[in-house]
């Protein structure tokens, strides 16, 4: 009769699980207890997720996502809540469990390495098991995950004021050279520069007339950091100074010269493609769909949920929209082939009219290309 009655009492809780993105919008209006540990919802306005029975005030539904882990939020740049704090309390679903144990095995190991077959031993799985049920929940690999961690800890013992040697061999990095291969993606700077809070690091940028307006480049000696599209020379000076706000910035047109032509004969559907070396900061949630975003061919377009499912992550459409959103290089990494569902624009950093302008000028593009080729006489 126990088993019976234990049975019972799961079978409830499988149906308080909510199964549509409806259903946990519902949950978080009536602050739904039972719901707790099921799932977290981010606010893109914010910055931060909570459990669906957060005392916070309500969001607006536009900014909403949902996230199965605690650990998916914060891969997608969330911050946790300090009024409910949504980490404390782990899901029924046994897959999520097993993410978020392997999430806390690599966390609580300090920067040590851990292999996944050693992994795969803690948790009691087969190595190809463990890895396929991570990667569904969290979108990406065990080994992702504990890099992003090893470079999280590096950054936060940095800005304690910890010294470079130290901080580097605390969060697991064996030398220098790993750290600064491994690292640069995420710091967009070197260890060095970084533990500055920036300063040091020499940044050159150019603009240019451009049939979207003025353009911006700017680039390290490592690759491009920038690309911003504006009214103004002004106005895209201002906002380089507020991403970059402790770095040596200087005018300097002569070695981005190649840069801002690559991307105006671009512009000009002379290219399809712009491959420049870039230098940007990057989670390992934005870098995947930066990714995705650079496979989109030229003259078309996804939507946010048809990126979201291609690296894995179904239920991030509002994280993909905030990675789309936080983009650094326009046009470098093309963003603005992502569009709603229902085939309206979206949004765009540097507006919905050269939005709308870009995306035509590629269909036309791709029109005109291929009506030559059928014009082209056979030899």
């Amino acid at each position: 009769m126990e088993g019976v009655n234990m049975s019972a009492v799961m079978q409830v809780q499988m149906n308080l699980m909510p199964d549509s993105d409806d259903a946990k919008w519902e949950a978080i209006l009536t602050r739904d207890h039972r719901c707790d540990g099921q799932f977290v919802f981010a606010v893109s306005s914010t910055g931060i997720y909570c459990r669906p029975s957060c005392p916070a005030r309500r969001p607006k539904r536009e900014n909403v996502s949902f996230f199965q882990l605690p650990e998916a939020a914060e891969q997608a740049g969330f911050r946790a809540c300090r009024r409910c704090h949504p980490r404390s309390e782990s899901g029924a679903d046994s897959q999520m469990k097993m993410a978020q144990e392997v999430c806390r095995i690599i966390e609580a190991n300090e920067g040590e390495p851990i292999t996944l077959s050693a992994l795969s031993e803690k948790i009691g799985v087969s190595s190809f098991h463990l890895q396929r049920t991570f990667k569904s929940v969290m979108g990406i690999s065990p080994r992702d995950y504990a890099e992003t961690c090893r470079v999280n800890k590096f950054k936060h013992d940095v800005r304690r004021g910890e010294a470079i040697t130290n901080a580097m061999y605390d969060a697991g990095f064996g030398s220098s050279s790993r750290l600064y291969s491994s690292a640069a993606s995420q710091l967009g700077m070197t260890p060095a520069t970084y533990g500055k809070g920036g300063r040091g690091m020499s940044i050159s940028y150019a603009t240019a007339e451009s049939p979207l307006g003025r353009l911006l480049v700017a680039a390290t000696s490592k690759g491009v950091c920038s690309v911003m599209l504006g009214d103004t020379d002004a106005s895209l000076k201002a906002n380089l100074l507020n991403e970059f706000p402790a770095a040596e910035i200087r005018h300097d047109e002569k070695p981005l010269r190649s840069s801002l032509n690559a991307i105006i004969e671009h512009l000009k559907n002379k290219s399809p493609h712009v491959d420049l070396p870039l230098d940007i900061r990057a989670t390992a949630f934005q870098r995947q769909v930066w990714e995705q975003l650079r496979a989109i061919p030229y003259g078309q377009t996804y939507s946010y949920s048809e990126v979201a499912k291609a690296i894995g992550q179904d239920k991030a459409v509002r994280a993909v929209a905030r990675a789309c959103a936080t983009n650094p290089v326009a046009l470098v990494i093309p963003c603005h082939r992502v569009i709603r569902e229902d085939k309206s624009l979206g949004g765009y950093r540097w507006g919905l009219e050269r939005k709308k302008k870009l995306l035509q000028a590629e269909k036309e593009a791709v029109r005109v290309n291929a009506a030559s080729s059928r014009r082209r006489p056979k030899r």
